[in-house]
């Protein structure tokens, strides 16, 4: 920078009057910071650069060397000095940077003092000098014993570490570390985050009566505040009202209050603060010590966090295992899991005795090494063929290898192999097996489905065996009733051996049709193009004559022609009319209905009488069922007499049989309707729930 020119007519008489020190430090007060800027970032070159470490005090720090040399007192004034001493320790400097600092300020006066025209008065830059020199040992001294304190207290601090305490303990030492290190603090505290709320997790002082626990949320008050912002906040006196008191204490007299922010990374652990009464601030090497403390704070609040989340997962972790532990011990089935390359991680007592070696024998071998190599032959493919598509393999069944029925016996198993994920779903840490053996399941099996092969096979040979004496009596009632000679009680002992003889041959046909079902080969059906409305007349008919006490009434409409075996369906309206006739009411009409739609002709049966119970309405077309609650209300000993209950279920395979269905709505007030649904067009056979 320029030297200002003298103004005309003054350079001689400023060449001959001497300069004094602080006329020179004011007049060239701009230079010099301008110098002693360039000449720090030129000692600091290739260092990352200290946040606001140049300027911050050396403005002031100049002028108030010059007007300490006008005053001629003991040197700058101290609480500046001291406060530039911490804000360096706080910024991070070392002594040495300190001392250089100062060394680079003398040396840019200096060199600004050899451009004067004129020198400076005798015994001005001793004293200038002197005064320097002072500053400096002041700054450097205050420097040390801060850094002094500092130490100590962070010694402290690391001390109340050591034992590992709890959160709240910890915090506790840390406030009682920090008040008893500065008198004018009155009260601290600490409050951490849980959900949404700050909590008073711990304090010292005024409040520390207050009981723990007690919360605010995050943007209440004054430490709200401080959690919103992230950054220390002081209040004095007049602010604290507007900003609300602290959670801790209802004191009165409040003077000042400091709080900061507890933070980690990007994380918010809480919210620290002090508070005085005796002070309207505090000094900035106590504020200083005050956030040093609460970073090493909340890196230990965070890593005892950690550590706690690390306690419980081990924890949870050895629970779950002792819970998996138990659980393959108890299961009364073998159980193992394996890693990806089939070594066995876990294996219960059951597999173990099961391949004949201790369960310690197995952890750490692969399948090939414990299993004889047939069963490893057998299951080592399709336990990798498990692992490579993640898709279990389920109820896989095989026999004992001839190489262990010595020891084993004739035995039947069943295995069941699934993928073992980690929390990540795509990660597949293994694989698990369950091993059961189904020996008894299979003979028991077996047994039930020769003693239903034989029943099966009885009925049929029942039903076909009786058909030619029942055929016989039928025959010979027929004539003995066209015979003239019998007397009215004989002719009505004829008749009612001719519908018994009938009821008889319906029971027997019911009987060959289920065999035939539950044999496979279905009921058989020979469709062939028939009018519905006629069959099913001619039906009504025919049953009209034998139950001449009840009115069955037919009604048609629309066409009802299609292909359909007619003896199946005068066989499904025969027994419709049977369960109306045994479960109406007596005497009541029975109506019959044939309607022809778009794609299929509709039989209803409809009769009035108690309602099916709602219980029986899932399973009412299932074979072998009595609907006792029903039967026992009638009114009749020929409508309490029992059926096979193959009426209904014989219904319903026929109506399968065309490709049709059938459906029942009873109500109370609405009576009982069956409705048999007849393709025109014969569809494939829906599947069967009941057969």
């Amino acid at each position: 920078m320029q030297e200002p020119e003298p103004r005309p007519g003054q350079g001689e008489s400023q060449r001959e009057t001497p300069l004094r020190a602080s006329d020179f430090l004011r007049s060239h007060h701009e230079v010099l910071l301008e110098d002693w800027e360039h000449a720090m970032h030129a000692h600091h070159v290739g260092e990352v650069p200290k946040h606001s470490w140049l300027l911050n005090h050396m403005p002031g720090l100049l002028i108030a060397l010059a007007d300490a040399l006008d005053l001629g007192g003991q040197g700058p004034d101290v609480s500046l000095v001291d406060e530039h001493a911490v804000t360096r320790l706080g910024q991070g400097f070392d002594v040495g940077e300190v001392a250089a600092e100062f060394a680079l300020l003398r040396k840019c006066i200096l060199l600004r003092l050899e451009d004067l025209p004129r020198p400076l008065a005798r015994g001005e830059l001793v004293r200038m000098e002197d005064f320097l020199d002072q500053t400096l040992v002041r700054t450097v001294r205050r420097f040390a014993e801060e850094r002094q304190r500092s130490l100590h207290a962070l010694d402290r601090m690391a001390q109340a570490t050591l034992d590992n305490p709890p959160v709240d303990t910890f915090l506790m030492r840390l406030l009682t570390v920090m008040v008893e290190s500065a008198l004018e603090v009155d009260a601290a505290g600490v409050l951490l985050v849980e959900g949404d709320r700050l909590v008073l997790r711990a304090s010292v002082g005024l409040g520390a009566e207050t009981p723990r626990g007690g919360s605010m949320a995050l943007g209440e008050g004054f430490v709200g505040e401080v959690a919103a912002t992230r950054e220390p906040v002081m209040l004095r006196a007049g602010a604290l009202d507007s900003h609300g008191a602290l959670p801790v204490s209802r004191e009165q007299g409040l003077r000042a209050l400091y709080g900061v922010p507890l933070v980690e990374g990007t994380r918010l652990l809480g919210v620290a603060y002090l508070a005085s009464r005796s002070t309207f601030g505090f000094s900035d090497a106590n504020l200083l010590l005050f956030r040093t403390m609460c970073q090493r704070g909340a890196a230990y609040i965070l890593q005892a966090w950690l550590q706690d989340l690390e306690r419980e997962a081990r924890v949870e972790a050895q629970r779950s295992l002792a819970l998996l532990d138990a659980l393959l011990e108890a299961a009364p089935l073998g159980m193992a899991f394996l890693d990806r390359d089939l070594r066995y991680l876990r294996i219960n007592q059951t597999l173990a005795e099961l391949n004949g070696i201790p369960v310690d024998s197995h952890v750490g071998r692969s399948l090939r090494e414990v299993l004889p190599p047939p069963v490893a032959d057998l299951l080592e493919p399709r336990l990798r063929r498990v692992l490579e598509t993640g898709e279990p393999l389920q109820s896989f069944e095989f026999a004992t290898p001839s190489e262990l029925k010595s020891r084993l016996g004739k035995r039947m198993w069943q295995a069941t192999f699934y993928p073992v994920r980690g929390p990540r779903e795509a990660e597949m840490l293994g694989l698990g097996c369950v091993l059961v053996d189904v020996t008894d399941h299979k003979l028991a099996e077996a047994a039930l489905q020769r003693a239903l092969d034989f029943r099966e096979q009885l009925l049929a040979i029942l039903g076909h065996d009786l058909r030619n004496p029942l055929n016989a009596i039928s025959a010979s009632a027929f004539q003995l009733s066209r015979a003239e000679e019998l007397e009215a009680a004989e002719r009505r002992a004829v008749e009612r051996i001719r519908k018994s003889a009938g009821r008889m041959g319906r029971m027997i046909t019911d009987i060959l049709d289920f065999a035939r079902s539950k044999l496979g080969e279905g009921i058989p059906v020979t469709p062939q193009p028939m009018n519905m409305a006629d069959v099913c007349q001619a039906t009504l008919e025919e049953l009209q004559v034998a139950h001449p006490m009840n009115v069955l009434m037919f009604e048609t409409s629309g066409d009802t022609s299609g292909d359909w075996d007619p003896d199946r369906v005068a066989q499904v309206l025969g027994n419709l009319v049977a369960n109306a006739l045994q479960h109406g009411d007596d005497n009541s009409l029975i109506r019959t209905t044939v309607r022809g739609e778009a794609r299929d002709v509709l039989l209803e049966v409809h009769n009035r009488g108690e309602p099916i119970a709602p219980q029986l309405l899932p399973r009412i077309f299932d074979p072998f069922k009595t609907p006792e609650a029903v039967s026992a209300k009638a009114s009749s000993p020929q409508k309490q007499q029992r059926s096979l209950g193959l009426g209904l279920y014989i219904v319903h395979q026929i109506a399968r049989a065309h490709g049709g269905r059938v459906e029942v709505r009873s109500t109370k007030e609405e009576g009982t309707t069956f409705r048999v649904y007849w393709p025109r067009a014969r569809a494939p056979a829906q599947p069967s729930l009941h057969g």
